[in-house]
């Protein structure tokens, strides 16, 4: 199957919504931030896997910024696309939102940027499509994505010059 050329953002827009239940706190009656780093990696795969049309791993977790807590008994909405692509891997933000449904306010809680890559048949890098940022807020992350590639690219390279 041959990969097209580009996709919209949009043809990888991928969106979860969950209930926070008793199971999903802490003793704080806030949601445990592993449960939502779960399901955002969980989006975020199937964000990836809709952008390549193949397998996917996850190859790191840039970001992750709490910026609110997440309460008992709010609903949650993860909504994660392809902002950005290199060969093979994929730049995807999420952004978890929740919502209270009494009142119907809804905030942002939490934001991440994660890369994936995609894979062929044998478990190698395969390649990606690129993506066509259309909206604004797309337009904004994927002019701000070199940046974020080349810190995590630096990042790689001291790593592996320190030996870790």
């Amino acid at each position: 199957m041959e990969q097209p050329v580009s996709k919209p953002c949009s043809a990888s827009r991928s969106i979860m919504t969950q209930l926070i239940f008793p199971e999903d706190t802490n003793h704080h009656g806030t949601m445990f931030g592993g449960k939502v780093m779960e399901y955002i990696d969980k989006i975020a795969a199937i964000a990836g896997l809709r952008h390549a049309r193949r397998q996917v791993v996850t190859a790191s977790s840039d970001s992750l910024d709490f910026l609110a807590p997440i309460r008992l008994g709010e609903v949650i909405q993860l909504e994660a696309f392809v902002t950005w692509t290199h060969r093979s891997s994929m730049e995807i933000y999420v952004k978890v939102e929740a919502e209270n449904m009494y009142t119907g306010d809804r905030q942002t809680m939490v934001t991440s940027f994660l890369t994936f890559v995609a894979l062929d048949e044998q478990g190698k890098p395969a390649a990606v499509p690129a993506v066509v940022p259309e909206t604004e807020e797309e337009i904004q992350l994927h002019k701000s994505a070199p940046e974020r590639y080349e810190l995590r690219r630096k990042r790689k390279l001291e790593r592996r010059q320190n030996g870790v």
